[in-house]
């Protein structure tokens, strides 16, 4: 009976503790403009002031198509500042977050997440 509470105990905490897509809690933000069995291309807009929810990425490019500053909550509550000219490019490890445009200006960044690592065979990424 113990190990039925404590599992269903555990099962409860599982939604905390397992971060959603991006799209899926912040879809006023995120478009997908591409996607395929390789990646999934994002297009991420937002004002000065705005936050997301957390969620979470897999492994990213991200291209910044404006000058923007932000920063990003990590689930353990540490936080990291960022600023980006237009133009850079930075990749990240996968990640859950929660993001929050500290700036002055809107952001606006293309983010190609990576999806499982292709077979040899990429016909199907370029098919897409």
């Amino acid at each position: 009976m113990i190990r039925i509470l404590f599992g269903l105990g555990l099962a409860s905490l599982l939604p905390c503790a397992v971060a959603q897509d991006a799209v899926a809690t912040d879809g006023d933000k995120y478009k997908v403009v591409l996607e395929n069995p390789c990646v999934r291309v994002l297009d991420y807009r937002d004002r000065p002031g705005e936050k997301t929810h957390q969620h979470h990425h897999p492994g990213f490019v991200l291209h910044a198509l404006s000058a923007f500053e932000r920063t990003i909550t990590l689930p353990d509550g540490k936080q990291r500042k960022r600023s980006f000219k237009a133009g850079d490019v930075m990749w990240s490890d996968a990640q859950t977050h929660i993001g929050e445009n500290t700036g002055t200006t809107p952001t606006h960044v293309l983010i190609v997440e990576l999806k499982a690592a292709p077979s040899a065979d990429t016909a199907a990424c370029a098919a897409q």
